[in-house]
């Protein structure tokens, strides 16, 4: 795939799964980092191809960092790290759900999921039309 500035970084993924993925113009692909066995919404990071071959191959999440324009390693600074239980791909081939063991904080404010802070609607069920609240 390509970086942001054309260049081609290569990968190691295998070419049949390369083939499936919908990639963005940057080469990039969302994936949803989820607690597995709570389901617990951590996350969302960029993969590229190179990042999802070493994701599945090393059992650590790698993601790509669009401001940096590198690899990173969940936990290798923080040391909350990401274990990979599963990694499946979307109906539209699209975005990838990576299922996790999240060791610490997900967020790199140090909140436990990088969705807990900014909560923009609530329980929506008790305040639908008809309800009796």
């Amino acid at each position: 795939m390509t970086s942001t500035t054309g260049t081609p970084r290569p990968s190691s993924l295998d070419p049949e799964i390369a083939a499936r993925l919908k990639r963005g113009a940057d080469g990039l692909l969302p994936a949803i980092a989820q607690q597995y066995d709570t389901g617990e919404v951590l996350m969302l990071g960029w993969m590229d191809d190179e990042a999802l071959h070493r994701t599945l191959t090393t059992g650590r999440c790698t993601y790509w960092s669009r401001s940096r324009q590198e690899y990173w390693v969940k936990g290798d600074t923080s040391g909350h790290f990401q274990w990979v239980r599963s990694v499946a791909l979307d109906c539209d081939a699209d975005t990838l759900l990576v299922r996790v063991d999240q060791v610490g904080a997900a967020c790199h404010t140090g909140a436990r999921t990088c969705f807990d802070e900014d909560v923009l609607l609530k329980d929506a069920d008790s305040a639908a039309p008809g309800s009796d609240q």
